[in-house]
């Protein structure tokens, strides 16, 4: 018999943390070619459109993303789980926002204008970046109309993001909500087949677009905007049943982890699926739940000692909403002069540069609030299942 997920995964000794850092690194090498040389992403012509890098990486992150928080919210009541989600992604933001709207873009007006004139008083100027934003819908990208003459500016023809890594917040608000649903009406611990139910129709309106999109190789199409929801605003249909699928299979893959097989073979097996569906086509109905399955794989079955990187530290979060706003920057001082490998190589040590005190001064701290904020006397109930074997909680 195979050895199953639950047989192989500890929540002490796994590389998600490593893996997470992967894939905002994967992010971070992906906006190096619209945002230093104006070109598009890796990965998108060779998929025939289907899919690039960059999304690669997002998918990965929504699928560690769903296994992690509901094991949190497995262990949690209602107030403990959304009390743990606030601090994990605001403190972060709030701070990233002001670094932005303070920092970054008053140097990129200098660098671009030679003063600031103008820069405060512009009605979508920084005040209003860090009014707009602060409760993560992002519907403002722009600073006082800067960034209109860099590689990825004169692509938009006009002003550009200042973090354009931030949209995918809502995305991640919206399924944190989700969760905290099923917490807080039980549903998550008492018919955990409601969440296989969801990734299964999610899988199910994939398809169907798979199958109505003209050729194997077609994206699927959009279908509109979902919203608009208080606080998060609109989000488009298509990433929302996208990201939804592979977060709804991270979180059944953590209720079932006691019934999927995780072995070597299988995991072969999905690479292959992967990469021929990514090159010949059918990758929404195939190669999406190959990489998903791959990913799990590669976060249990990487070495152990990897560990290290998940615990007690996590740069993932600061490296993923600084890596824009510092490629932005090095666009603008000509770091592509240096070529793709020197540019991609200083994106990726300036967003390190931001992300580590992130951690140690903003999102660290704030996470120790966790067992002081409500629900810290809360323990489960008897008759619960409890998770997966665990010395210490995720990061997440």
């Amino acid at each position: 018999m195979l050895p199953t997920l639950a047989e192989r995964y500890s929540a002490q000794h796994n590389a998600f943390g490593v893996l997470r850092l992967m894939l905002a690194a994967g992010v971070i090498i992906a906006h190096s070619w619209p945002l230093g040389f104006g070109l598009g992403s890796p990965g998108h012509l060779l998929s025939s459109g289907q899919t690039d890098v960059g999304a690669l990486s997002l998918y990965g992150f929504f699928l560690i993303s769903g296994f992690l928080i509901t094991e949190s919210g497995m262990r949690s009541s209602l107030r403990q789980y959304l009390w743990a989600r606030i601090l994990r992604v605001f403190p972060g933001l709030w701070v990233c926002l002001l670094v932005t709207a303070f920092g970054f873009a008053p140097l990129v007006a200098f660098l671009e204008n030679g003063s600031l004139d103008g820069f405060w008083e512009h009605p979508g100027g920084p005040v209003d970046y860090v009014i707009t934003n602060w409760l993560a819908s992002m519907e403002q990208f722009t600073i006082s109309g800067l960034l209109s003459d860099t590689p990825f500016g004169r692509m938009l023809d006009g002003p550009s993001a200042f973090d354009g890594s931030l949209w995918t917040l809502r995305y991640d608000l919206a399924f944190y909500a989700l969760i905290g649903v099923l917490v807080g009406t039980g549903v998550l611990r008492r018919s955990p087949r409601t969440v296989l139910l969801l990734a299964v129709g999610c899988y199910l309106l994939l398809l169907r677009d798979v199958i109505a999109a003209p050729t194997w190789t077609a994206r699927p199409p959009a279908h509109g905007a979902v919203g608009p929801i208080p606080i998060i605003g609109a989000s488009a249909a298509d990433w929302t049943l996208q990201l939804g699928f592979v977060f709804l299979l991270g979180a059944a893959a953590r209720l079932y982890a006691h019934r999927i097989p995780l072995h070597d073979g299988l995991a072969v097996a999905a690479a292959v699926l992967f990469v021929l569906t990514f090159w010949r086509g059918g990758f929404f109905a195939v190669g999406l739940p190959a990489w998903a399955y791959l990913m799990l794989y590669l976060g249990i079955a990487l070495p152990r000692r990897l560990a290290w990187l998940g615990r007690g530290r996590d740069y993932t979060y600061g490296a993923y909403i600084y890596g824009f706003p510092v490629q932005q920057l090095l666009a603008i001082l000509g770091a592509q002069q240096l070529g793709l490998v020197g540019y991609i190589l200083l994106s990726l040590f300036g967003a390190l540069i931001f992300a580590v005190p992130s951690w140690h001064l903003v999102e660290g701290p704030a996470m120790r609030f966790k067992r002081r904020g409500p629900g810290a006397t809360y323990r489960p109930r008897h008759g619960i299942r409890p998770p997966l074997p665990s010395a210490q909680a995720p990061n997440r």
